[in-house]
């Protein structure tokens, strides 16, 4: 009930900067930082998908100061530095990290992640975390979701086949694969 913003998909993320609780918002037409004693809305930095039927489903990423946001319909990725009364924005683009509905993994300076809608194919991608800068793209990979675990990616292709791949920014090694579901799959 702060603001006016429409809901999206993101979930909302609590985060400490500079010694301060706060609470940041992917809503439908941007990020919103908010300060969870009171609801106060402390900034709001626009960042909607150009297309009105779309979803922000990516939710935004917290290392130290810098916040991650991303989504797919062309709004792309963007890497901000938390301040008040506005985020400074470090790099952005919509050819770096699209994510349409899963959250990019950051691990060691990366991103990893989903780039690109569901419905066309997705790409996955080593992405360097302050820069933007593409390391690898494992085009034409489909859909899935991904997380880190012992140096490893695990990533659930939206086919249901579960992929041990190292984290690394050299390539993409698949160590391990398994069909584990019969059917589609958005969702860990």
């Amino acid at each position: 009930k702060a603001t006016e913003e429409g809901a999206s998909y993101s979930s909302p993320v609590a985060a400490t900067f500079g010694g301060k609780r706060r609470v940041l918002v992917f809503a439908r037409d941007g990020l919103v930082a908010l300060a969870p004693a009171d609801g106060k809305v402390l900034w709001e930095f626009p960042w909607k998908p150009a297309i009105r039927a779309s979803v922000s489903a990516a939710v935004p990423l917290v290392v130290d100061d810098r916040i991650f946001i991303s989504a797919s319909y062309g709004a792309g990725a963007a890497l901000l530095r938390y301040a008040e009364p506005e985020p400074e924005k470090i790099w952005s683009g919509d050819d770096v990290l699209s994510n349409h509905y899963a959250t990019s993994v950051p691990h060691e300076g990366l991103l990893y992640g989903f780039h690109g809608r569901q419905e066309q194919g997705c790409h996955l991608r080593c992405v360097e975390w302050k820069t933007g800068k593409v390391r690898w793209s494992e085009d034409g990979f489909g859909a899935g979701t991904l997380l880190v675990a012992g140096g490893h990616l695990l990533l659930l292709t939206e086919k249901g086949e579960l992929l041990l791949a190292d984290a690394a920014p050299e390539k993409f090694t698949v160590r391990a694969r398994a069909q584990i579901l019969p059917f589609e799959s958005r969702s860990h």
